[in-house]
């Protein structure tokens, strides 16, 4: 991909910029489309133009109008109800199609969205393939380090989580003493983690000591396109919160957004941060 022009479509969060500024570094131009209510003023930083998510006409317009066929899906987004993803797609799939997207869960939606793209001519690429760089590298990450013990549980993690995303399910575990302590569900991470706070507190769980790991890997058959499993600051400090002694993550396989500040609160907090082999 040498020299090319590439697009970054970016929703919230401090992801998209590393994306546009990884390209940027290996080489290639870029531009951005900031979804309008969501995008970082970091935007600006970059050749771009703003568009509002229920817009398609103009965000395709405008990545026709760079010459650019090639791009890739950054940042959050607020799940639009279902008559606004009806009126993205109608003016793209049939009717049956729109019921199945419509009806399915945010993989669902991401694959229509997609498919959307790829319908109009647009490769959509994976960060793995525009900026590997931003993936969790194999090893140890900060002055911390993961003892024999944590081995052995971050295992029986990773374990549970290929079993789980057979089923569609779960990004993210927290284990400890031997056990799974917490699956994380559609509500996210840091939700895991204050349950997991909770428990302790309320001494529904209880360890001999600290040894609590969230560990996070993608699905088996994840679109590696979308939707990549992720860490960053605020998961630090949410597990610090939840008394948590590390985390581990798939090597080559989680996005770390942030990450020199991510590595330097985990020393503070005395967190321990692994790459490990999923």
């Amino acid at each position: 991909m040498s020299g090319e022009r590439i697009g970054v479509i970016a929703g919230s969060g401090a992801f998209p910029l590393e994306i546009a500024a990884s390209i940027q570094r290996s080489g290639h131009s870029v531009f951005v489309v900031g979804l309008r209510g969501f995008a970082e003023r970091g935007v600006r930083s970059f050749s771009h133009v703003y568009a509002d998510m229920l817009d398609p006409h103009r965000v395709l317009d405008a990545l026709r109008q760079q010459g650019i066929n090639k791009l890739v899906l950054a940042g959050g987004v607020a799940r639009p109800g279902p008559m606004a993803l009806f009126s993205i797609y109608t003016f793209f799939r049939n009717r049956d199609e729109l019921r199945r997207i419509v009806s399915g869960g945010d993989d669902r939606i991401l694959r229509g969205v997609i498919r959307l793209f790829n319908d109009e001519g647009f490769e959509v690429l994976g960060v793995d393939q525009v900026a590997p760089d931003l993936l969790a590298p194999l090893g140890s990450l900060g002055q911390v380090k993961l003892n024999d013990e944590n081995k052995a549980d971050i295992e029986l993690a990773l374990q549970c989580l290929t079993t789980m995303g057979r089923f569609d399910f779960g990004q993210g575990v927290v284990v400890g003493g031997g056990r799974i302590l917490a699956i994380e569900g559609p509500e996210g991470t840091d939700a895991m983690l204050r349950r997991v706070s909770d428990l302790q507190r309320n001494r529904r769980v209880s360890l001999e000591k600290p040894s609590a790991i969230l560990v996070k890997a993608s699905k088996p058959d994840q679109d590696r396109r979308v939707d990549l499993p992720a860490i960053g600051p605020k998961t630090v400090q949410s597990a610090a919160k939840a008394g948590l002694i590390g985390i581990a993550v798939a090597a080559h396989d989680v996005i770390l957004v942030e990450k020199e500040r991510l590595i330097k609160d985990a020393d503070r907090k005395g967190i321990f941060i692994a790459g490990v082999k999923g």
